[in-house]
């Protein structure tokens, strides 16, 4: 395939300082959940994403002294000279596909709580610390001398940089965790001194670290601006026409602005709340301030909303993190023509919450993210099959497509049953529901892949028997037959079933995706999953007209969702919605017309009317034909919900585990199926 040449545009390249990107494709800096403890994972992730086309790939953000120690989260560290060698293997590996590597470069002032070096944080102004945990930790105010020390620690962080063959070396100030950004904005910035008060003396601390960057790399290294262009609290903070004069009073100082939003919840919204360039009307007018290059991001999977946003003059290149992830390799298929073979981002955020559970990236679309170097995955490439096994896969669910895509690429012949008229299992259910549309892209990229290997054949309205399987005469059989919602209370809060009476409208997610209602109009939803099942759920019922009452365990709704960024979103529009939530309490009994609630501090119980129920708790395998066909000797394997109900993403990974090891030799169960870095004893 050769490239439609109305994308010519965004492999034109692009000069930024004394560095030259290849082409307009930016690997903005994004966190990943690996830093300083899987260096060789991190640093095989990013060479990816330069193999993959991307001509510009950054870091996550990079502590530059003990005062900036951001744990219990894993972020990457140049504290000295012991950390070059650690960040040289990153950069290597970006050099080695001809990319350009960038670091950015950080020190998070007042939302580093400094847990591991028990340092007292230091901010613009006293304050209480900025944490996830609400850790009771208060940063003291800098004083100039403070502001003299941080300047050398930036600058000594730049040329360490430099020595570590960083070719961008970033002046951070976004997304409400860079200093400069505290220093800018009127919200964290009290000060009276020649640092504080009006915009020229805020933008001071920023001007002068980006002169003294320059100063000390700018010679070889590219100097970038990270800024956020608003940080959502109106006056009080930063507002976009704010931050466009603090960029026109420095306009040409950097070598390239990068445009963000504070926060990250801003920054990374998901599908569910917003639009592919949902920040274009935020960063639309800084082009006309500077001459120097500008990057955007917007969740783009696009190549013509690309396209559009380089000729309107919004962006000079095209930065990513989340399509990036989903896809390393999203530039190469647009140079190459094969536009179909995007695998576009869903927009489901599963990459964020594993920075916030401190573990290795992973991606609902692309299930070879973070395991690299672990496992030796490859986005696009699989080793070729070592005999000439037929499998047979049952399942069309995200385990069962991916896992039937994935053994019919390394060769093998493959038959994909399932029941229903339409693939995509939990997949195409789901994404029917309000705001999920996008996650059908799961289903949707899988299904073109399949089509075009002519060794897999795929039959739907097909249910599998013992029978049928043995008829069918595969050499293997792998069960990805789901799994099922309980209606019983078992759960989290509840481990004892509790059967509800026969008469009861009691309803599950199962029943809500397959068109059925609850009769009454008041239903309580008891969400004890806290992801983003019971939110969505009490949302398609609110649209439905019911009086939607939504109890939880959890202190909020959604709780799990605060590690994908939408917890407030989501329950700020249960609240528009009508919906009613009540906290930390458990349904623990369901009656005629009302449930039992119990407190989850007191134990203490109190009745609750419910014309219906709607429980969203927990999930049972169905793996009913895997018993079976093990009880007849027929050997099989189980792969996604049905060996162990989890996210989608866990259930993709599932199906490209299995077919990658398919063929090769079982390890024992006390045999490590992955690397690991191990720490060397000083």
């Amino acid at each position: 395939m050769t490239r439609d040449p109305r994308y010519d545009i965004l492999f034109e390249p692009v000069r930024i300082g004394p560095v030259t990107a290849r082409n307009r494709f930016y690997q903005v800096p994004h966190c990943n959940g690996m830093g300083y403890r899987d260096a060789s994972a991190l640093a095989a992730m990013r060479g990816m994403k330069a193999e993959g086309g991307w001509a510009v790939v950054c870091t996550e953000m990079v502590e530059i002294h003990h005062t900036a120690d951001v744990s219990p989260y894993v972020e990457l560290r140049l504290w000295s000279d012991h950390d070059i060698p650690m960040l040289a293997r990153i950069a290597e590996k970006v050099h080695a596909h001809g990319s350009l590597a960038g670091i950015e470069l950080c020190h998070s002032g007042y939302t580093a709580n400094n847990l591991w070096s028990r340092e007292v944080p230091m901010g613009v102004s006293p304050m209480p610390t900025a944490s996830y945990f609400n850790d009771p930790v208060q940063a003291r105010g800098m004083d100039r001398q403070d502001i003299r020390n941080l300047r050398r620690a930036h600058r000594k962080a730049a040329l360490r940089s430099k020595q570590a063959g960083f070719d961008l070396v970033y002046v951070y100030a976004g997304h409400g965790l860079g200093i400069f950004q505290h220093f800018l904005s009127r919200a964290t910035n009290l000060r009276t001194d020649e640092y504080g008060g009006s915009l020229e003396n805020r933008a001071r601390l920023l001007r002068e670290v980006i002169e003294d960057t320059k100063d000390a790399v700018g010679d070889t290294c590219a100097v970038p601006v990270r800024i956020a262009m608003s940080e959502f609290i109106g006056s009080a903070g930063l507002e976009p026409a704010e931050v466009e004069d603090a960029i026109a009073m420095m306009a040409e100082l950097p070598d390239l602005w990068d445009l963000s939003l504070s926060d990250w919840s801003k920054d990374s919204q998901t599908s569910r709340f917003s639009e592919e360039g949902f920040q274009e009307p935020y960063i639309k007018g800084v082009k006309k301030l500077t001459t120097k290059p500008v990057v955007g991001v917007g969740r783009y999977t696009s190549p013509d909303a690309m396209v559009r946003v380089i000729r309107q003059g919004i962006m000079d290149m095209i930065g990513a993190a989340r399509p990036s992830i989903a896809d390393p390799y999203l530039p190469n298929k647009i140079r190459d023509g094969r536009l179909d073979d995007i695998r576009e981002c869903i927009g489901c955020n599963v990459c964020v919450t594993h920075d916030y559970t401190m573990t290795p990236l992973r991606c609902t679309q692309n299930p070879s993210m973070g395991e690299e170097w672990r496992r030796g995955w490859h986005p696009e490439v699989i080793r070729p099959k070592e005999d000439h096994k037929h499998i047979l896969v049952v399942g069309a669910g995200p385990a069962g497509l991916e896992a039937a895509r994935a053994l019919g690429q390394r060769g093998y012949q493959v038959t994909l049953a399932d029941k229903a008229s339409q693939a995509g299992g939990r997949v195409t259910r789901e994404s029917k529901l309000p705001g999920l549309a996008a996650w059908a892209r799961v289903r949707d990229w899988r299904l073109l892949q399949l089509n075009k290997l002519s060794n897999v054949s795929m039959y739907l309205e097909s249910e599998m028997t013992p029978e049928t399987v043995a008829e069918l005469g595969a050499d293997h059989v792998l069960v990805a037959t789901g799994s099922e919602w309980l209606r019983d209370l078992t759960g989290r809060h509840t481990v004892i079933p509790f059967h509800h009476p026969e008469a009861s409208d009691v309803l599950t997610p199962d029943d809500l995706m397959a068109g059925r209602r609850p009769r009454a109009k008041d239903v309580v939803l008891f969400d004890d999953d806290h992801y983003y099942m019971g939110g969505v759920c009490a949302e398609l019922l609110a649209r439905d007209g019911h009086q939607v009452t939504l109890v939880t365990p959890a202190a909020v709704a959604s709780a799990f969702t605060k590690a994908s960024l939408e917890q407030k979103a989501i329950q700020a529009r249960l609240l528009r919605h009508g919906v009613k939530i009540i906290a930390n309490q458990a349904v623990v009994a369901i009656g005629e017309g009302h449930v039992t609630l119990e407190c989850t501090y007191t134990g203490e119980t109190s009745p609750l009317a419910a014309g219906s129920v709607v429980l969203v708790t927990a999930r049972r395998p169905i793996d009913g034909l895997w018993r079976e066909l093990e009880a007849a000797g027929i050997q099989a394997g189980r792969a996604g919900d049905c060996y162990g109900p989890g996210t989608i993403a866990a259930a993709v990974h599932s199906g490209r585990r299995f077919a990658e090891e398919f063929g090769s030799p079982a390890l024992d169960f006390l045999e490590i199926p992955f690397r690991r870095e191990v720490t060397a004893l000083s």
